[in-house]
This record gives structure tokens, sequence and C-alpha cells, in this order.
């Protein structure tokens, strides 16, 4: 840790094995009202008076999807007491970049996840829950219900990457039909759950990679995504490139970003909104393969918590998190990254902290049952 880095906050730790995610939104309700309005800020005005409308679009569709959590939320919205939760939890538009790989004797997975909104960098915490088949850690929000990076001590560890956009034109100016026609395909004819839903109910009901492999090829979800998954033995890493209801997995090339690993007719990886309609079809994905490639060859360590691995192109304006964990080490560092007005590209705004199954009492911030993170 530098002197510079040593005066920022540390990622907090929820112990919520007791309530779970409901807990962490009752607990944390100034927390999340604050990012619920950082979050809106992008949009433009009048979003926070359409936010309830919006609300009941978005339950409308969970409702009648098969997502396990429905109950979770209603509660949760109903208690807290402000529109944006339904919203907010149906919201699936974040970019990514992901590696697993084996150091120090040890499997791997770092990711930075990427997304327009501000304060979600230095707000992000990490939920220490528990499920049937054991206890994890989430790197979460509070009002947040399903999983998009998380570690089982001794089980597997995962997250999900947002996957290649559905394409039926090519023109960047027609992007917004595209992503129109999906969503309308999502809300007419699917059923399935939400894929931060499945990753969630993954890790409190499977005992082990090889469990929570099956669960996320086979299991239908509501649309596509990329998964990267590692276990604990030698071998145990992959990435599952799903649609609806199918998959793709590979084990030898485990980088992942917003694009599938080998080309397919018809998708176009994703962009940033800056982007959006400039960016031809073989510039988003080299957009794409720039950030996959340059993690996987990044020449330096990914287990430490220098995170000198978030550099461009894989730091980008949009990084808000960057996380290191390893299922068999039962560790996982988490530093949280905002954009400030004197710098191009976001800058650290909390300490790199590290949580497992035995920390210390926390140092600073506090919300619920904080155990410390380890700096």
């Amino acid at each position: 840790m530098t002197e510079e880095t040593s005066a920022l906050p540390a990622v907090p730790m929820v112990d919520v094995r007791a309530g779970g995610a409901l807990r962490h939104a009752l607990e944390g309700r100034a927390e999340a009202l604050a990012l619920r309005d950082d979050c809106l800020s992008v949009f433009p005005r009048g979003t926070v008076a359409a936010m309830p409308l919006l609300d009941r679009l978005a339950r409308r569709w969970l409702v009648r999807s098969r997502a396990p959590y429905v109950a979770e939320i209603e509660t949760m919205a109903r208690a807290l007491g402000f529109a944006g939760v339904w919203f907010l939890n149906g919201s699936y538009q974040w970019g990514c970049t992901s590696l697993a790989r084996e150091e120090e004797g040890a499997l791997w997975l770092v990711r930075t996840l990427d997304w327009p909104f501000p304060g979600l960098g230095r707000r992000v915490a990490v939920a220490r829950m528990r499920g049937p088949a054991g206890e994890f850690f989430s790197v979460t929000w509070p009002g947040y219900v399903g999983a998009l990076t998380a570690m089982a001590p001794g089980r597997f560890a995962a997250c999900i990457n947002q996957a290649p956009l559905r394409r039926r034109t090519r023109h960047p100016w027609l992007r917004l039909c595209d992503m129109a026609a999906n969503a309308a395909n999502t809300w007419i004819h699917v059923r399935h759950m939400p894929p931060d839903q499945l990753l969630r109910l993954v890790f409190e009901t499977c005992g082990d990679f090889a469990a929570a492999r099956k669960a996320l090829e086979r299991t239908p979800v509501a649309r596509p995504v990329i998964y990267t998954l590692i276990g604990c033995a030698p071998g145990e890493r992959c990435v599952i490139e799903r649609t609806e209801e199918a998959y793709e997995t590979r084990c030898d090339d485990t980088a992942a970003a917003n694009d599938w690993g080998a080309r397919r007719p018809g998708w176009e990886a994703r962009i940033a909104a800056r982007h959006f309609f400039t960016l031809s079809f073989a510039e988003a994905a080299e957009n794409s393969r720039a950030r996959r490639a340059a993690l996987a060859a990044w020449p330096g360590p990914i287990a430490g918590d220098d995170f000198d691995w978030v550099a461009p192109p894989v730091l980008n304006p949009y990084t808000r998190v960057a996380v290191a964990m390893s299922a068999a080490r039962a560790v996982l560092r988490v530093a949280g990254y905002e954009m400030t007005p004197a710098h191009a590209l976001p800058q650290r705004a909390t300490q790199a902290s590290s949580f497992g199954p035995n920390v210390s009492p926390p140092a600073g911030r506090r919300r619920c049952d904080r155990a410390a993170a380890v700096s």
C-alpha cells in the first residue's frame, strides 16, 4: 500500500450470514439511497420522476421470470421506501474484463467491473453471506440481490461479464434499435432467471466447482452472459459463454471481456456509451480483444494487493471496481475506482482491501456487523 492510498477508506464488509441481502439493504438504507442518487445522476433530468414507472415495468418482468429472489426484492423495495430498487435490480448494462490463471500454486480469478455510474467504486462493499452449501463473500452494494463477483472459500470463485450484443443491423446508428428489439424479445418471450441471480443461487447451493459449472452451463438464463469460474484443484478453471438456453465452455483460454472467444455472426462486442454511435463492428471487436489480450498477457503477478494489472486498456473511464480472488487460498481482494476532474482515467477511491474467513475487527467506516478489511 502506498502512502497515497493508505489515506483512502477501506472497503467495508457486512456480515449478513443471518439476513442476507435484505438485511444488508435495510441496515444500509442511507447508503442505498445515496447510491441510487449517484447512479441516476448520469441520466437525463426527469428520470427520478419516471422511476416509479420503470420500477413497475421491472417488477412485472421479474415476477413473470423464474427469478428466485423476487420476494426478497419485494420486501426490500417496500421497506426502503424509495423508488429505483426494482429498476436497479433489473439493470444489466456493464462491461468487464476477467482472467483465470494459476499463480503461486493456486488458481486466481481477477476482474474489473466497468459501469458508467458514479459512486459504485467508493460505495462498494463485501457481504459475508451463507447458503445451504456454505459461506461466500460477495462484492456488492446495499439494495442489490444478485451476485456479480463472489468467492466461496474452499469451493469456487466466479464473476459475470456482459455478453456481446445480438445485432440484426450493422450500422452504428442502429445499435439502439437492436437493443430495443432484444429487450422486447426478453420482455415478451423469455421467462428464465436473470444471470446475476443464478450466480448467487449457485454460490448458495453448489458444493464444488463441478456442481457450479454444471448449473452455470445448463440453467436457462434471461439474457446472454459470460461466466468465469475457478475451483481449488489444478485445472479447475473455465469461461462459460451463455445464450438463453445454450452454452460453450472453454478451459484453456480463460480470459474474457465483452465478446465471444470465437466470433459468431450476428453478435457484436459491447462498447462504452461514448462510442455507441461511432465504432464499427470491427472496432468494437478490437476494443474487447485488446482488453482481454492485455490482461491475459500481464507479465507481473495478479495475486497481490497492489492491483498493478489494472492498467490501460483494462483500466478505462468506466472502471469502478477491481477484484482478485482465490477460493483455494480463501482470499478476496477489492479496490474501488472513481473518475476525478483532474484525471482522464479513474483513480483509486478505496484501499485495496482483503477479505476471508478470518478477518480483524473493522477500522474505519462501519455499517451492520462489519468485520474489517485487512489492507
